[in-house]
């Protein structure tokens, strides 16, 4: 039973019913090393699986070495962020994470803790309401590659 009411109200668009909650996984394989995957069609896809039309996309990276953002994703914006990050968090540089475990990824942790590792995307009508060029990325700073698997959730009407 389809209980979601859509109403107006001076130009705001409103949907009443039961919040329904879906929770999903997106899996990838990376090269680390500050690598960024696009995963726009990916979140896209469990939003239309979802079947909800109104509320809040929540993408969630477990782990303290990478990270979601969005950005136009094209190589030049990628390889201008890379380079940003290669300059002002450079993978050379001490870090004292690398001194009290010596695992060498000091710089990947604090790139992570920079960007942040959620976004949350509004959607009305079924789609995300990105710009035209935004895109959702996942950026993994780990210094080895990786198997990921991020957290998507849905919460809507």
């Amino acid at each position: 039973m389809d209980t979601t009411m859509e109403k107006r109200t001076s130009g705001m668009r409103i949907s009443e019913g039961l919040v329904k909650v879906a929770t999903d996984t997106i899996e990838l394989d990376t090269p680390g090393d500050g690598h960024v995957s696009g995963i726009t069609d990916e979140v896209a896809g469990l939003l239309r699986s979802s079947g909800l039309s109104a509320g809040t996309v929540t993408v969630f990276v477990p782990g303290a070495t990478g990270a979601v953002t969005t950005l136009e994703f094209e190589p030049g914006v990628v390889h201008d962020l890379q380079s940003l990050l290669d300059t002002i968090i450079p993978p050379a540089a001490h870090y004292a994470h690398n001194d009290n475990l010596g695992d060498g990824n000091g710089h990947s942790h604090v790139r992570a803790g920079l960007l942040g590792p959620s976004l949350v995307i509004p959607f009305s009508e079924g789609l995300m309401t990105l710009g035209r060029y935004q895109e959702i990325v996942f950026c993994d700073f780990d210094a080895r590659p990786r198997s990921r698997r991020l957290v998507v959730q849905i919460t809507g009407v």
